[in-house]
Parts: structure tokens; C-alpha cells; sequence
């Protein structure tokens, strides 16, 4: 394999992530401007005002949660501090939709809670007032528990790397511990702070699951709405190209904050300070603090799914489910393995040549990240369903054989939605072993006559090993749980654990989804024990959080 050759990969892979994005871009000038004037002047409106709704709501609320507990279990000691450090994290093995399940069974008019208050208190079903879990406040609060870690590890690994004497002579000129906090240690932190809310709210606007379970309007639901029970693929392109370019806008500005962060401070960091000791009444606030995200976020919705998958009556060991799981695995596999090939054969190119051209790979193939999954599928449907009916038509009329469809009724259609989908989160995985690695270490090798082939093969695979098992863990997990693209792209006679979740919760057979909804949790724990691990450790700071930031929860 020569050098030519492995650059030719790279760009093909770079345009595979980007087709997509282009195509769903271009799909929505297909319909005609009534189409155009239609959407604006009916469901464009709401779809806007709910979507910026929810998207400020989380972030806003994982900026505040993920911020003060990682503030916390960074600076103090106080009772549980050492275990809620790591457990903070594990909210992030949930997908959001999953918590919308288990939260419904819970809180529901039927559910156990109510149930409770109406024996106990000998009310009516209209004696009392309840909050309606099924509702936008209800989404918001299901996103923000699943989501709050992505600003807890950033905001975590900032706190750790900064200096310990800024806040010193703070309280030494009289701040109170708060007000230090506010005026120093929170200012240093905030380009983290704010990538962590942003990467939040990209995962949020890119949801489908949850706020179609709770039936809240978001382009999201819209965009599956017209193509599936309208048949309008011209509205759904158009719709996409809406949310298209705020995930991009967005994607701009987390880019942009990022671009201007600086790491804070150089003398003795906040992890090398002794940790004074909160006693009493202080010491148990700040552990209710920290454990009420971990409660609400891991521990209720486990039981609950327990209880749930108990009650079912179904089982893993059957053959139905024994072909879900197979199915999910294998097409995690396959594309979690392309996906990562991909990735190396980008970062290895940005490594030996850099320059403008491999910023530009690399930004080109990341750009998925921003953009939710529903809006790949629509970009990568519409052209290759018209070429599909374009070689059946032609293959029909010259030899009387109908082809069906070769592309888009099969799983590589979803393995390159994948691609592009999860390209970033392998990128930044494996970004960060390659970082450590002087560049002194490619002019050695080729000093003593390694081939730009074996230079790949016998330097930057062997030293970068850790992190690309990492990355093919992280966009394992990450396709288990995707929602909104698998449902659109999936073939007939092919479903996933996902796809019989959310099927079995949309039919409102709740304790049946819980047995799938379990399994995709399991697989979730993977990366996340692993990132926890890595909690523990010495050192830990931005790199490990990068890492942890491509872990989506679902």
C-alpha cells in the first residue's frame, strides 16, 4: 500500500461523511416554494419555538449541574466525595429515551408514584394536581440527567488542570470560598463550561426518542413525521435543511469558544491542594448535591427497568431477542470498524502532512457530529432511492428483472449514515493518543527507512493502540443506541434493540421495552466504567475528556 494510497482513502472517507451533509442540503430544493410557504406558515413556527425552548432549558441546567458538582468533588472532601467523583459520570450510559421509559412507568397517572398518593391520601383521580412527566418539561428534564456528564467531565478536567493559586490569593484578600469560586475558578473554566453545554445542546436537537414518546413537536419528530405518515420526502429535506444549519450554527460556535480557550493557569493545580473537609450540615448539602443528578440519573432508572423487565415475561434467551442482539451487534461492529479505519487513515494524513488541506479533512469528516441523525438518513435516502428506482426501471425494461432495492434495502446504507454520524467521536479518541506521541518519532522512523506505509503500521498503530480500541468502543456503543437514523434506514426484515425499544414504548407496552431498554444500558456502561476508571487515575485532564465527550447518550 503505498503513501498516494492511503491519502486517496482519507479524502474518500472525507467524502462519505460529507455526501450526507450535502445531500440533505440539496434534497430540500426539490420541493416546490408551496411546499416552502406551507411549512412556514403551519408546523415551522412551533418546531422553532420548542426546539430553542428545550435546547436552552438543557443548557442552561447541565451548565449549572455539571459545573457546581464537579467544583465540588474537585476542591472539597466531604461525606461519599470519593465515590460521587466517579458516579457523576454514569448517568451517561443512558440513553435519554430509555430514562423517558422508565420515568413513564414511574410517574405516569397509572404509575407507581401516583398510585401511592391516591391510596395513601384517598383522592380522586381530579382531587389533585401532578406534574405531566408526557410533556416538554418532562423532556427537558430526561435530557439534562442523561446529559449534565458531558459538562461535568469538561468542566471536571478544568477545575483540575488550573492553578490552585489564583483562588489562594483570593481567599486571602477575603472572598469567601463562593465568591472565589465565582469571580476566579468559574471565568478560567468557562470555554470548557461552555463546550460541555454546547455539545449538550447539539445532542439535544438531534434527539428523536424521547420528545417522540413524550409527543413534544421538534424538528426532530418533524422531519419523520412528513417522511413516514405524510410520504413527503421534499418537506422532510426541507425541514432537515432547517435543522441542518442550527446544528452547524452551533457547531460554529462551540468551535469558535473552543478556539479561544487557553489552558488556565501553571503552578500547583487544584488536584495537588489539600482538599479542606466540609463537616456537618455543609458536608451533607454538598452530598445531596452530588447525589441527587447521580439518583435521578442511574440509580431510580435501573431499578425501575429491573422492576419493569421482571414483570415482562420476555426473556434474552429467546430467539427473537437472540437475533436483536445479533443484529445490533453486527452492524455495531461492522460500522464501528470502518468508522475507526476511517479515523486513522484521517488523523495519519493530518499527522504527516499537515496544512490547510488536512484541517480541512479533518473538519469536513467531524461535521456529522453536529448533525442529528434523522437529517443523514434524509440526506443519504432521498438520492440513493432515486437511484435505486432509476436501475430497477432500467434493468426492467431491457431484461424484464426487477432489482428491488439494492441500496437502500440494505444495512450499508445505515453502516455509511454510521460513518458519517460517528466519524468525530473516533477522530477525537484517537486525536487524543496520537497527541502524546512527539513528532520526533515519524523522523526517527523514517531515518532508518520506514516506508510512509510502515510508519502507520509499525509506529502509530502500536503506540495509539489504547486509544483506537477506545474509539471502536465509544462508536460501538454509540451505534447500539442510535435512534432516529436506524429507524428511517433500517430494512424491513432487519430490527435492532433499538428500534424494538422504541416500538414496544410507542405502543405503550412499557414493561416489554424495558427488556431491550436494559441491554442497550449494559452496553452503555462499557465506555463509561472505562471513562470512570480513568477518573481515578492521576493526571487525568482535557484528553481524557475529549475522550469522554465523544460518548453520547443516545
Amino acid at each position: 500500500m503505498t503513501e498516494r494510497l492511503l491519502h486517496r482513502l482519507a479524502w474518500l472517507v472525507v467524502v462519505c461523511c460529507v455526501a450526507p451533509i450535502v445531500a440533505a442540503a440539496l434534497a430540500a430544493f426539490t420541493g416546490d416554494l408551496q411546499t416552502w410557504r406551507e411549512i412556514l406558515a403551519s408546523v415551522l413556527p412551533r418546531y422553532v419555538r420548542t426546539t430553542l425552548t428545550l435546547a436552552v432549558i438543557v443548557g442552561v441546567a447541565t451548565a449549572v449541574i455539571g459545573s457546581v458538582t464537579a467544583w465540588l468533588v474537585t476542591v472539597y472532601r466531604f461525606p461519599g466525595s470519593r465515590w460521587l467523583e466517579v458516579a457523576l459520570a454514569l448517568p451517561l450510559a443512558f440513553p435519554a429515551y430509555v430514562l423517558a421509559y422508565a420515568y413513564t412507568d414511574l410517574l405516569d397517572h397509572p404509575g407507581a408514584v401516583q398510585t401511592l398518593l391516591r391510596e395513601v391520601m384517598g383522592w380522586g383521580p381530579r382531587d389533585y394536581w401532578f406534574p405531566e412527566i408526557r410533556s416538554l418539561g418532562g423532556a427537558a428534564m430526561m435530557l439534562t440527567v442523561v446529559l449534565y456528564p458531558y459538562v461535568y467531565l469538561l468542566a471536571r478536567a478544568s477545575f483540575r488542570q488550573q492553578s490552585s493559586n489564583a483562588f489562594l490569593v483570593a481567599r486571602t484578600l477575603g472572598r469567601s470560598p463562593l465568591r472565589a469560586f465565582w469571580r476566579v475558578a468559574l471565568p478560567m473554566a468557562r470555554p470548557a463550561i461552555a463546550g460541555g453545554a454546547l455539545l449538550a445542546v447539539m445532542e439535544t436537537i438531534a434527539d428523536f426518542g424521547t420528545v417522540a414518546f413524550f409527543n413534544v413537536q421538534t424538528f426532530a419528530t418533524g422531519i419523520y413525521q412528513a417522511w413516514f405518515s405524510l410520504g413527503d420526502r421534499a418537506a422532510a429535506a426541507q425541514l432537515s435543511l432547517c435543522l441542518l444549519s442550527f446544528a452547524l450554527l452551533l457547531a460554529g460556535l462551540e468551535r469558535a469558544q473552543r478556539g479561544k480557550a487557553r489552558t488556565a493557569g501553571r503552578g500547583a493545580r487544584f488536584e495537588a491542594m489539600e482538599k479542606p473537609r466540609l463537616t456537618g450540615a455543609p458536608g451533607w448539602v454538598a452530598m445531596v448535591i452530588c447525589f441527587l443528578p447521580v439518583l435521578l440519573g442511574f440509580v431510580i432508572p435501573v431499578i425501575m427497568l429491573g422492576v419493569m423487565a421482571q414483570g415482562s415475561g420476555q426473556s434474552l434467551l429467546s430467539e427473537r431477542y437472540a437475533d436483536l442482539m445479533w443484529n445490533s451487534v453486527t452492524l455495531a461492529g461492522i460500522a464501528s470498524v470502518l468508522t475507526v479505519i476511517g479515523a486513522v487513515l484521517i488523523g495519519f494524513r493530518a499527522r504527516t502532512r499537515p496544512g490547510r488541506s488536512s484541517r480541512g479533512l479533518v473538519i469536513g469528516a467531524g461535521l456529522g457530529y453536529a448533525v442529528p441523525g434523522g437529517v443523514i438518513a434524509v440526506g443519504l435516502m432521498v438520492p440513493l432511492a432515486a437511484l435505486d428506482n432509476l436501475i430497477d426501471g432500467v434493468m426492467e425494461a431491457r431484461f424484464g428483472i426487477s432489482t428491488g432495492l439494492l441500496i437502500t434495502g440494505s444495512i450499508w446504507l445505515m453502516v455509511l449514515a454510521y460513518m458519517a454520524r460517528f466519524m468525530a467521536a473516533a477522530l477525537n479518541a484517537y486525536d487524543s493518543g496520537m497527541a502524546t506521541v512527539p513528532g520526533h518519532f515519524d523522523a526517527i522512523a523514517r531515518s532508518l527507512g520506514q516506508s510512509t506505509p510502515k510508519l502507520l503500521w509499525r509506529v502509530h498503530l502500536p503506540v495509539s493502540r489504547t486509544s483506537v480500541l477506545t474509539a471502536l468502543l465509544i462508536v460501538f456503543v454509540d451505534v447500539m443506541k442510535e435512534l432516529p437514523a436506524t429507524l428511517i434506514l433500517h430494512p424491513f426484515n432487519f430490527q435492532t434493540l433499538a428500534v424494538q425499544a422504541h416500538r414496544l414504548a410507542a405502543d405503550e407496552r412499557l414493561t416489554e421495552a424495558a427488556v431491550p431498554s436494559l441491554v442497550l444500558v449494559g452496553f452503555g456502561l462499557v465506555p463509561v466504567l472505562i471513562l470512570c476508571r480513568s477518573i481515578g487515575r492521576d493526571g487525568w485532564g482535557f484528553r481524557a475528556a475529549r475522550v469522554g465527550t465523544a460518548v453520547k447518550a443516545g
